[in-house]
């Protein structure tokens, strides 16, 4: 199947849906929070009912222009709203308002770090078409079952029914779906560092449907596409898409016949499972909405929002790797979270060294806010004791061993480690009389291990370097330990 498959290229494309993290709805003042009571957060304009008027929720404008913006895209001098007709249960007023020929931005890029196993890390330069806004619909809930087909009812809500999505469309540049999930990863970290979303795919807040064919080669037209959906998470991405290529390749290669429809990602099966045949545009019947009138972004409003942009995470990345001498992985996981971006460079900014402050916060800080499921920005541990914490070890006042041993409690409780050490005596034994006293009692007390390291068998230093740790509670300084321990063993 492998020899087969090197003579297909695939070519993908995603829609990625993020929604733009504004109090109100894109169209009414009706809240966007998440996780409450089905159908609390409707009103008359949600719902469509007659005499009521949508009005364009200004910050929607905002986050969707500055989300443009950081993609590369070039913002419209004229856009407008249109009306996509379809019925279906979860869609209130039987048509979505959406931005049909005229989007708020269109022509845009950004770059990936792509790593596949057993292949060299590339950068791959992935096109956008457009970003258009839009609002979302509600949700139906199959009693029963997860999709309609063998439920028993269904029950709607509308809570999400007018929540603003930015729609991100990318250009089928993407041939993996090892790059699918990278794209989407970064365009996750991109709106999260604008702070124009959370991201929260398991909360919907990001969605990505995938657009997938395969043709013979890379001059060969495009094959028929296959969209798939129901993908909430960047590994399911990349299954979804490999599987769905093999499909593709095998349909081909026996005879088949690859049909344009939306398939559905079987979480639990590992497959994908067609769900209806694809609509095209015109079966849509767009028209503009005769309620909204036309938006015009003046140059003056974009230069300011384009002055409030944040560094963006691949400029960070390099950064990172080019002035404070990471590794392009660490720099990468120190950005992929805009929280532990700004945790490590305030602990730098404190006089921190950069390599060492990004194994402790990639480290024992990261396990620690993984299992306690909170944020950088939670931590009470400042990154000012950080630095602290870091420059005792530095300057050889404690062991790493021992910050090891407290940071557990400083996570918990935010205290300064300067002053835990000196109110319970944990300073390092850096005086050579003092260890050399105890190397002496040592060596004593331990003849026939001295006699068989001087007849040759040198690691039993390692040996006496445990025993005097455990005799200082692991205060000596281990420099110094070896030291004159390597000198009075040779005797």
């Amino acid at each position: 199947m492998a020899d087969v498959q090197a003579e297909w290229e695939p070519v993908i494309g995603l829609e990625t849906h993020v929604q733009l993290a504004t109090k109100s709805k894109i169209f009414t003042s009706a809240s966007t929070s998440f996780g409450n009571e089905p159908n609390k957060h409707i009103d008359p304009v949600v719902c469509g009912l007659p005499g009521t008027l949508p009005v364009l929720n200004k910050k929607v404008l905002e986050y969707a222009v500055k989300a443009a913006m950081a993609l590369n895209l070039k913002i419209a001098k004229h856009c407008k709203f249109d009306r996509k007709q379809y019925f279906y249960p979860d869609l209130p007023k039987n048509y979505q308002i959406s931005q049909f020929d005229e989007p708020i931005a269109e022509e845009g890029w950004i770059e990936v770090e792509v790593a596949e196993k057993g292949k060299e890390t590339y950068l791959k330069k992935i096109g956008i078409e457009r970003l258009h806004m839009e609002e979302d619909a509600g949700k139906l809930v199959h009693a029963g079952s997860d999709r309609l087909a063998g439920s028993s009812y269904s029950l709607v809500d509308y809570n999400r029914a007018g929540v603003p999505l930015a729609e991100i469309v990318s250009k089928p540049d993407l041939r993996t779906g090892r790059e699918a999930s990278e794209y989407a990863s970064e365009i996750r970290r991109i709106v999260r560092y604008l702070g124009v979303s959370d991201g929260n795919m398991q909360e919907g807040s990001l969605r990505c449907d995938v657009n997938i064919s395969v043709r013979r080669g890379p001059n060969a037209p495009f094959g028929t596409k296959v969209e798939i959906k129901n993908m909430n998470s960047f590994s399911a991405i990349q299954k979804a898409c490999e599987y769905e290529i093999k499909r593709q390749i095998k349909t081909y290669e026996s005879g088949g016949t690859v049909h344009q429809e939306t398939r559905l990602w079987d979480e639990s099966k590992q497959l994908t499972k067609s769900m209806r045949s694809k609509e095209g545009s015109s079966d849509y019947r767009y028209f503009p909405d005769p309620d909204l009138g036309p938006i015009e972004v003046s140059s003056e409003l974009q230069e300011k929002w384009r002055s409030e942009l944040p560094e963006l995470p691949a400029a960070k990345r390099h950064r990172y790797a080019d002035q404070m001498g990471l590794s392009m992985y660490d720099a990468r996981v120190l950005t992929d979270d805009f929280q532990m971006a700004k945790y490590f460079e305030a602990t730098v900014g404190a006089g921190a060294e950069p390599k060492q402050v990004s194994n402790w916060i990639t480290g024992d800080i990261a396990a620690y806010v993984n299992a306690s499921k909170m944020s950088f920005a939670d931590l009470l541990f400042p990154p000012e004791y950080l630095s602290e914490m870091l420059e005792l070890i530095v300057k050889g006042k404690i062991s790493g061993k021992i910050a090891k041993e407290l940071l557990p409690e400083l996570l918990e409780t935010g205290s300064s480690p300067r002053e835990i050490v000196e109110q319970r005596g944990l300073g390092m034994i850096s005086d050579p009389v003092i260890i050399e006293e105890i190397v002496d009692e040592l060596l004593a007390n331990h003849s026939n291990e001295v006699a068989l390291y001087r007849a040759g068998k040198k690691k039993l230093q390692g040996f006496f370097v445990g025993q005097l740790m455990k005799k200082t509670s692991g205060k000596a300084d281990p420099k110094l330990v070896n030291q004159i321990l390597s000198r009075k063993l040779q005797g």
